[in-house]
């Protein structure tokens, strides 16, 4: 299967309840991967993606709750998804289906026919660029609720990890809950846990950091003397001046950001085998491509 059509395949299914001018409607917007109702059977459902208020948290200084998939397409890649998303949402289920290569299909509000469409024909633009995602630890996962609560926290947390089945020696943190230095009573607090983790990794030696945000998630991919990383905007606000520190000597860089087109990143330096720069602006999702 040649590359271009493996990036055509990961690109969202979308699906509109029938009318008559239904079909019609999606391809006037460039909408052209179109389901039908069987496209939707046996097929895992989503969670919207978004943020929400935390249940009897008031202060506005309290981290916002961040509803994301990624931590679900990671821990299953071969499974078949549907999103079934309200108005204002679809845009954003397509990137974060697109970013992580999930097998995906949208099902839509009229509303968002418009602002899906002008999402799709950005992803459909993007250079094609494969490499290996980057991964500081693992997480073995022996398929229980609580492991996937942890992957969830560190997922948002920016935490990069790689999903096994048994720990591998080319990490030096492999997380299995129950061992003895990750006991289950402490992973029944996933935040706290995901701390923990942080602090045993150490900011210094992780592969990717993000400041002056907490409704961005990232994934990394990385090799041969370059980098892809996207960037999903959960908060539903443009962000301007998001400063990212990536491992690796970096050179040049852009950012093709929906909505804003090809941007040049900003007060870009290199030091000690790591990378700094700002993206002048970040709407929904955005990718950035770097080169040593």
């Amino acid at each position: 299967m040649t590359a271009l059509l493996l990036f055509a395949l990961s690109l969202p299914c979308v699906y509109l309840a029938q009318s008559v001018d239904s079909r019609a409607t999606l391809e006037a917007a460039g909408i052209r991967r179109l389901c039908t109702e069987t496209d939707l059977a046996q097929r895992e459902s989503l969670a919207n993606p978004g943020t929400a208020p935390r249940p009897g948290v008031a202060s506005p200084t309290r981290a916002p709750w961040i509803i994301a998939n990624g931590w679900r397409f990671m821990r299953r890649p071969s499974t078949k998804y549907v999103y079934d998303v309200p108005a204002g949402k679809a845009a954003l289920a397509a990137a974060e289906a697109f970013a992580y290569g999930a097998d995906a299909v949208l099902k839509i509000d009229r509303a968002d026919v418009r602002p899906l469409g002008e999402m799709l024909k950005f992803l459909e633009a993007l250079p094609t660029v494969d490499l290996p995602t980057a991964s500081d630890f693992a997480v073995v996962d022996d398929g229980s609720a609580i492991v996937g609560e942890v992957m969830n926290l560190l997922a948002r947390r920016n935490l990069l990890f790689e999903v096994v089945q048994a720990p591998l020696p080319r990490f030096t943190i492999n997380i299995r809950i129950g061992a003895p230095e990750y006991p289950r009573e402490e992973a029944a607090d996933p935040s706290a846990f995901a701390l923990k983790i942080r602090r045993q990794l150490t900011d210094d030696q992780r592969a990717l950091r993000v400041y002056g945000s907490e409704v961005v998630i990232c994934r990394l991919t990385a090799g041969a003397g370059r980098a892809r990383l996207h960037l999903i905007n959960y908060g539903g606000r443009e962000i301007e001046g998001l400063r990212v520190r990536v491992r690796g000597a970096y050179s040049t860089g852009e950012a093709h950001v929906a909505g804003a087109g090809r941007l040049p990143l900003q007060d870009q330096s290199v030091a000690a085998g790591v990378t700094e720069f700002s993206v002048p602006r970040l709407t929904t999702y955005a990718v950035l491509d770097l080169r040593r």
